[in-house]
């Protein structure tokens, strides 16, 4: 009896000891899981794309391949069961960088928290200078690189659309994998809202009839000023010339018309050459809008300001400001100051001999 009681300790004893042995080494290998999954990475490339059809161990290969050597493949394995992200990481670019730890990274990837890029469409860009920015986009997919603009609206499903000023100057996030057309849909349907709100709040007696007219206007707006504030102010003029028949008689319509000729130079002859975009010698607007406008040349051209100016010439001191006159002659006085002022400046930049 006594040996069987002595056994019966002993076994107790080994069970005792094997269990605490056991809970040890699970508490061990529970600190070094934890210690994984939240210790710093360092990667040594920025970025990685899980591509479709990714599995799992092609995601962590891709990993390794970034230089990411932290963890065993089973730690890694173990921590994706953990996040329920086995199976469930989003296709898309993603940034590595020393800030991540293992388990933040697999949440990103669970949750698509991808890379985001950025395309700013910029104030008074002609549909050139968009199409120029799209092709250096990168990484974005060019699908309409050989496209000419006629074929580039069939493709946006707008056939028959003159591209200019439809889209609308904004910063647009597109991610790895878009396309130009997709950034250019989403430019389209936002110059198209803008559009319908300016439409919805313009002046009772504005000058103009449809709202492609309105945006005609905001674009020749756009291109008149960098000035936000002064923009009501031209609009005002405009729409004055329009209800009373006067030419609007603006540069930047001249240069439009001129296109690839234009030199940085606007020459008399240049106003007195009759294109369908020379506003000096044909009245109303010109056919087409001549550059994209913002909303804020929008608003402008719906809610023109009061007043009885109907002329506007630089104040020609480098802050972009314009010299407002309601008569000729007032007008005339405003550009013998403006050439004044641009004499001065020359003679001061003028080196001494």
């Amino acid at each position: 009896m006594a040996w069987a009681k002595r056994g019966c300790l002993l076994v107790i004893t080994v069970l005792v000891l094997l269990g605490a042995i056991a809970m040890g080494t699970g508490a061990f290998l529970y600190y070094k899981q934890r210690q994984f999954a939240d210790a710093p990475l360092t990667p040594s490339a920025e970025r990685m794309v899980i591509a479709p059809g990714d599995g799992f161990n092609t995601v962590l290969r891709k990993l390794r391949q970034a230089g990411i050597n932290e963890g065993q493949d089973a730690q890694w394995q173990l921590l994706a069961r953990q996040l329920d992200a086995a199976g469930k990481l989003k296709v898309g670019e993603y940034a590595l960088d020393a800030t991540l730890s293992p388990r933040e990274l697999l949440t990103r990837m669970r949750q698509g928290r991808v890379v985001q890029h950025r395309l700013t469409i910029i104030e008074g860009w002609n549909i050139r200078q968009l199409r120029a920015a799209l092709k250096r986009a990168d990484p974005l997919v060019h699908t309409t690189d050989d496209l000419d603009d006629a074929a580039l609206m069939e493709r946006l499903g707008f056939g028959g659309q003159h591209p200019e000023g439809r889209f609308l100057p904004e910063t647009y996030v597109y991610q790895r994998g878009d396309t130009d057309l997709d950034v250019l849909k989403r430019a389209h349907a936002a110059m198209e809202k803008a559009l319908a709100e300016a439409w919805d709040a313009r002046a009772d007696d504005l000058p103009i009839s449809t709202p492609y007219e309105l945006l005609i206007l905001a674009s020749i707006i756009e291109k008149e000023t960098a000035l936000a504030s002064e923009r009501p102010q031209i609009s005002g003029v405009f729409a004055r010339r329009l209800k009373i028949g006067m030419r609007l008689q603006t540069d930047p319509t001249v240069i439009y018309g001129l296109g690839a000729a234009y030199d940085g130079n606007i020459r008399k002859r240049d106003l007195t050459t009759d294109t369908p975009y020379n506003t000096y010698t044909r009245s109303g607007l010109t056919p087409t809008p001549i550059a994209m406008p913002s909303q804020d040349a929008l608003m402008a051209a719906a809610q023109p300001a009061d007043g009885d100016a109907l002329y506007f010439v630089a104040v020609g001191d480098g802050s972009g400001a314009h010299a407002f006159s309601a008569t000729y002659a007032e007008h005339n006085a405003a550009v013998a100051r403006y050439l004044q002022q641009l004499r001065q400046q020359r003679t001061q930049e003028t080196p001494a001999q």
